[in-house]
């Protein structure tokens, strides 16, 4: 039997998902049977030109996560526009050079604002549509820079906003339950245009956790930090 005779079909929100690991989750997402991509960027233009890169019916919106009290209403327009989102994968973000005191609160302050609150807008936005239905996957792209366990070892405003992002994740995780699952993934070093070109992954393998988390059974994790389809520590 097929994946869409199983079950109906699924709506998938993927930011940034013009290029790097977003473009590849939204490929991969949009390949599969039964699920549709609208592929999110800051622009009406870049999220067209994603679209078209993606096809299998991809579409394009606009969100840009900058002012995320705005980008939680634009959401919600989508919704209204595209019909009801299923699955959430929060993969834009930016980062901010500079370690210790060398960072400035501008580039913290704008770091929480993209890598945390706007996740949250958009998990707000949706995630009660998604309680209702009775089934939602939300993905947070995190790091291991974003680890306790492994020391917070990146710039500090990138390291401190992907901690947040997982405190948040935990944080939402037993709330959102049983309907919804929320899972923070680290997928690797990537050779994008934040990873560079040293990376020892492509985006395409960096995108194979982030698919598989939005895309779990009904008895998947949830509330959990994922690495290579692995727990890791927070």
């Amino acid at each position: 039997m097929s994946s869409t005779m199983n079950h109906p079909a699924r709506t998938a929100l993927v930011t940034g998902s013009n290029r790097g690991i977003g473009l590849a989750i939204a490929q991969a997402l949009a390949a599969l049977p039964g699920y549709r991509v609208l592929a999110a960027a800051r622009t009406e233009a870049t999220a067209r030109q994603a679209a078209a890169e993606i096809g299998n019916g991809a579409q394009g919106v606009e969100l840009d996560l900058s002012q995320p009290a705005a980008a939680a209403a634009a959401a919600r327009a989508v919704e209204e526009q595209h019909g009801p989102i299923d699955v959430l994968v929060n993969n834009a973000a930016i980062l901010v050079p500079g370690k210790g005191l060398e960072a400035s609160l501008e580039g913290l302050e704008e770091s929480l604002a993209v890598n945390v609150a706007a996740p949250f807008a958009l998990i707000h936005a949706l995630a009660p549509g998604m309680q209702a239905r009775g089934y939602g996957r939300i993905v947070n792209l995190s790091s291991g820079w974003g680890s306790f366990d492994e020391g917070l070892a990146g710039p500090l405003a990138y390291s401190v906003s992907k901690a947040a992002l997982n405190a948040l994740t935990l944080s939402l995780a037993a709330s959102l339950a049983p309907a919804v699952k929320i899972n923070a993934v680290c997928p690797g070093w990537v050779r994008t245009r934040m990873g560079g070109e040293a990376a020892d992954r492509s985006p395409q393998e960096g995108a194979e956790t982030p698919v598989w988390l939005a895309t779990l059974p009904e008895d998947g994790p949830t509330g959990g930090f994922f690495r290579d389809r692995r727990l890791i520590e927070w």
